[in-house]
């Protein structure tokens, strides 16, 4: 068991550095933004399409598979990317990301397969994955729902009383992973608005909540694994803005800017390929 935890392991770490890999060249090529936020949650994003989600590429509307929402919809790239990896739509279609006629908008769209809903108006995605979670207990169906918000995304109240909500409706087929990177479009969140403790805020509300590294595979493998109650789930994600490349690590700008020159990306992608073991590139 050990040997295939560890296998599992460095598999999703392979397909952790492919988003990355894949998102700093789309972004570069598209001049587009948001590329710290995807770096932060390329690592939950890898968990839940090799290990947690029930889905089938081949059958995108399958009656039976879970629903994710990434709630966080201008981090849309690195959906593209994980969506692409798992053979939802073709790789060669990344290079069309923010083109005029590309169905991969700069904002998540339902247009592409595997994508539920269309986001990217903060703090709507989390009360859309309650009434879908809702839906299927009421319909007995066993799917679950998943959904990735921000932190700083939880200055939107309408999230609170999509979390209220569930705790009240115990609604245990539903998971929110906050991408906790300190960071959103203004400044460092603490000094936006500071939330202090997510974990205690969402227990607060009637939901069972863990705090983990975001970037540690087996961590975060871990605690979706781990035996839950019968109330909703929530994963405090503390990540880092730009995750795995060095001169983007907790930076401000990169919530916006793009390595849209040669070097930039070159220098991006090998201090991408310098923080991950050759055999997660090689796969």
């Amino acid at each position: 068991m050990s040997g295939e935890r560890s296998q599992l392991n460095r598999d999703i770490a392979a397909y952790a550095y492919a988003i990355r890999r894949h998102v700093l060249q789309m972004v570069g090529r598209a001049n587009a933004s948001h590329v710290g936020g995807v770096l932060s949650m390329a690592d939950a994003l890898a968990v839940l399409y090799h290990h947690v989600l029930h889905v089938r590429p081949a059958d995108p509307q399958w009656p039976d598979r879970d629903r994710f929402v990434l709630s966080k919809g201008h981090c849309c790239s690195g959906l593209y990317a994980a969506l692409a990896l798992k053979g939802f739509i073709p790789l060669e279609e990344l290079d069309t990301y923010g083109d005029s006629d590309s169905r991969l908008m700069n904002h998540v769209s339902h247009m592409v397969p595997g994508v539920e809903w269309s986001t990217g108006s903060l703090g709507h995605g989390l009360g859309l994955a309650c009434g879908q979670a809702l839906a299927a207990r009421r319909k007995k169906q066993p799917w679950r729902v998943f959904c990735v918000l921000s932190d700083g995304e939880l200055n939107e109240g309408s999230n609170w009383e999509a979390i209220l909500f569930a705790g009240h409706h115990k609604l245990s087929n539903l998971w929110a992973v906050v991408d906790a990177n300190k960071i959103q479009s203004l400044g460092d969140t603490k000094d936006v608005l500071d939330l202090n403790s997510i974990r205690a805020k969402f227990e607060a509300f009637g939901w069972e909540s863990v705090d983990v590294d975001g970037h540690d595979i087996p961590s975060l493998v871990a605690a979706f694994d781990r035996s839950w109650g019968d109330r909703p789930r929530c994963l405090v994600a503390h990540t880092l803005k730009g995750k795995g490349v060095a001169y983007m690590e907790h930076k401000l700008e990169w919530h916006y800017r793009a390595p849209k020159t040669k070097d930039l990306l070159d220098l991006a992608l090998d201090q991408l390929a310098t923080a991950y073991p050759e055999e997660a590139r090689r796969a």
